[in-house]
């Protein structure tokens, strides 16, 4: 009787030719692509950030509610400051909201040019019913 081995050996399996295909033989992996790949990607990351920024970032306008008083059924006066560029006027935005959330009052002011480059601005503003906040909304580039 023979003995019939019941471990395969460590060598390539054999194939019966023309049934599974053609065997590739081992390519030598290209290193330097993946590299290029994650260097473009970072760079176009960083593009996007810095274009993100211009756009969204800080802005020389910056705003600071004072305090928002005299508030009845048709105004609230509303205080800010505002950092103005040098030699620049700026346009700002002003609203009043009710207790549901909505706006009841809305302004847009020209801030002159002003040689304390943080001005402390009061603005009347009329509101369609009692407001509960007064809010800056922001200042921008005086067009």
């Amino acid at each position: 009787m023979t003995e019939t081995k019941a471990t395969t050996s460590s060598a390539a399996p054999v194939f019966p030719p023309g049934r599974y295909g053609r065997r590739r033989a081992p390519r030598r992996r290209r290193r330097w692509v993946a590299a290029v790949a994650a260097l473009v990607t970072v760079l176009a990351g960083l593009a996007l950030a810095v274009r993100l920024n211009q756009l969204y970032g800080e802005s020389p306008y910056d705003t600071e509610l004072v305090r928002f008083t005299d508030v009845t059924d048709t105004q609230v006066v509303i205080q800010f400051r505002v950092n103005l560029p040098a030699g620049e006027a700026a346009d700002c935005t002003v609203r009043a909201r009710n207790r549901a959330g909505a706006e009841v009052g809305r302004a847009q002011l020209r801030v002159p040019p002003n040689p304390d480059r943080r001005p402390v601005v009061t603005y009347r503003l009329a509101t369609s019913e009692r407001p509960v906040t007064g809010e800056i909304r922001g200042c921008g580039p005086a067009r």
